[in-house]
């Protein structure tokens, strides 16, 4: 019964195709700063109305929303009726007072909560180093067991965001990390791709940061167009679960870019979740002038980036259900 009710749920969150073309607005403490710094104060009626304008307005052309129970059940409520709903379990950020960038849970919930608010799947993030010390490493993996055996009795889908981190390197806008953060991405694919974690889906970064790829990069080079690809195509094959790729904060453009350069490299990946990307020019709008200059952006440039991104999508992504398939067997 509980792997019917994660394949009927894995449905509502995808085209009828098997491509994931979800939204993410599920920041907290980043949409916070980014109210912030344009001078508006980040009230919680503020971030609720914001949301709720994302969600009415750009989920006519997502497969699925991603939001948090925190300040997104309003905008939950006026999602379009054929966009599924992902609602994140985790608080956001983390302790910087203790090392290991340890996960926690919103304290009032449980996947039986976010499945009586009605949501179609959990999302957890998890920031990960392979290298760290075993010990914090232990204390992720058992904390995602629990995870994966929560939505596993509730039958819903386990959708799993990995950040990789280095522990011992903060700039993560270097050329040093840009050179390690390959494998860091692959081998934390690797390692919650194992049965044990019941992961449904993968939501990850790509395996290479593009500002340091020939052709991409500005100035310097941390690989060539052919490193670049080979790297998403390990990316692909370290898994036989469905993935889908985050923004992480780029530009519409480049990421677009980026999701036609993992096609061509050979990337099976299965959509996306995409949130600043599409998004996070309508802030200043809505800081500046207001909910009607707000609605206008989504309704032009918003409604674009969007179509944009949903024609990039089928053209590079390929559907899960293939993969399923293969998993059940």
């Amino acid at each position: 019964m509980e792997e019917l009710s994660k394949r009927q749920a894995m449905e509502r969150l995808s085209t009828p195709e098997g491509i994931i073309t979800a939204l993410a607005i599920d920041q907290r403490g980043a949409l916070k700063k980014m109210m912030a710094a344009l001078g508006m104060e980040a009230t919680k009626e503020k971030i609720e109305q914001f949301k709720t304008l994302i969600s009415q307005e750009l989920t006519p052309y997502a497969s699925a929303i991603l939001l948090d129970p925190e300040y997104g059940l309003p905008a939950a409520q006026k999602r379009a009726a054929a966009s599924g709903l992902l609602l994140a379990y985790e608080k956001t950020g983390y302790d910087q007072t203790v090392p290991g960038r340890l996960p926690d849970l919103l304290s009032d919930c449980s996947v039986v909560r976010l499945k009586e608010l009605g949501a179609d799947a959990v999302k957890f993030l998890l920031y990960y180093d392979y290298e760290e010390a075993e010990e914090i490493n232990r204390q992720k993996q058992v904390f995602v067991e629990r995870i994966g055996s929560e939505c596993m009795a509730e039958g819903l889908p386990f959708y799993l965001e990995l950040l990789a981190y280095d522990a011992k390197n903060s700039e993560t806008h270097s050329l040093s990390y840009a050179k390690a953060k390959p494998r860091k991405v692959i081998e934390m694919m690797k390692e919650f791709s194992k049965p044990q974690y019941k992961v449904d889906v993968l939501k990850v970064e790509v395996p290479v940061n593009m500002a340091f790829v020939e052709g991409f990069a500005k100035e310097e080079i941390a690989y060539t167009r052919q490193e670049a690809g080979a790297y998403f195509k390990e990316q692909s094959d370290a898994t036989d679960l469905p993935y889908i790729f985050l923004s992480a904060g780029v530009s519409a453009t480049l990421f677009m870019a980026t999701l036609r350069f993992a096609k061509e490299a050979g990337a099976r990946f299965n959509g996306v979740l995409c949130g600043r990307a599409t998004w996070k020019e309508a802030v200043a709008p809505f800081v500046e002038k207001g909910e009607a200059a707000t609605l206008e952006w989504l309704a032009e440039q918003g409604k674009q980036n969007i179509q944009q991104l949903n024609e990039v999508i089928q053209e590079t992504a390929v559907s899960w259900h293939e993969k399923v398939e293969q998993l059940d067997k």
